[in-house]
Formats: structure tokens, C-alpha cells, sequence
């Protein structure tokens, strides 16, 4: 195996345990991952969606949020997602860059 062979095959097994673990914890909100981090799984989903665009392939948006959260967001939505807090909306407003 070639030293990027070996690179490709160590990001895949860190981008999939990435989403195993947000997968796995479901009570992290985005708003807070975004609070915190600068990303959520929007984010990520978004960015597998586009890496899929510069290779050829056509992703579409539900798609790869399915991939990243492990079913449709919709379902994710309703059983995960909480209304974010003030304090919460405040700190994304004064963060916000432009996601």
C-alpha cells in the first residue's frame, strides 16, 4: 500500500467513526456543535455532498444528510432536534459565519 493509499484509507475510518459517534450522540444539538466547533452535521453532510460533485457523482442534499445521520432528517428532526434556548440562538448570532 502506498503512503496514499494508506492517508486515504486512515481519513475514511476517521470520517466514518466522526459519524458514528454523532450518530451515537444524538443529544449534542447542531446549534451547539455549531456554538462550539463552527460545524454541524449539516456541515458535513454538505461537504461529503460536494466531495461527491468533485469526483463526478451526484449526491443530492437529503442524501447525504441520510449518510451522515443515519436515516432521513426529517426523522431525525422529530425525534432529536430540541428548540434551540436564547442563550443558544444569541451565541450562533454573534458567531454566525455565514452558515
Amino acid at each position: 500500500m502506498t503512503d496514499l493509499d494508506q492517508q486515504t484509507q486512515l481519513e475514511a475510518a476517521a470520517f466514518r467513526r466522526l459519524v458514528q459517534h454523532l450518530r451515537e450522540r444524538s443529544d449534542v444539538q447542531n446549534i451547539d456543535l455549531m456554538n462550539l466547533a463552527g460545524f454541524c452535521r449539516n456541515c458535513l453532510s454538505r461537504w461529503y455532498r460536494e466531495a461527491a460533485a468533485e469526483q463526478g457523482t451526484t449526491i443530492t442534499d437529503p442524501e447525504a444528510r441520510e449518510i451522515v445521520y443515519g436515516m432521513p432528517y426529517k426523522e431525525w428532526q422529530a425525534l432529536h432536534q430540541k428548540q434551540a434556548t436564547a442563550e443558544q440562538k444569541a451565541k450562533f448570532a454573534a458567531s454566525n459565519t455565514g452558515h
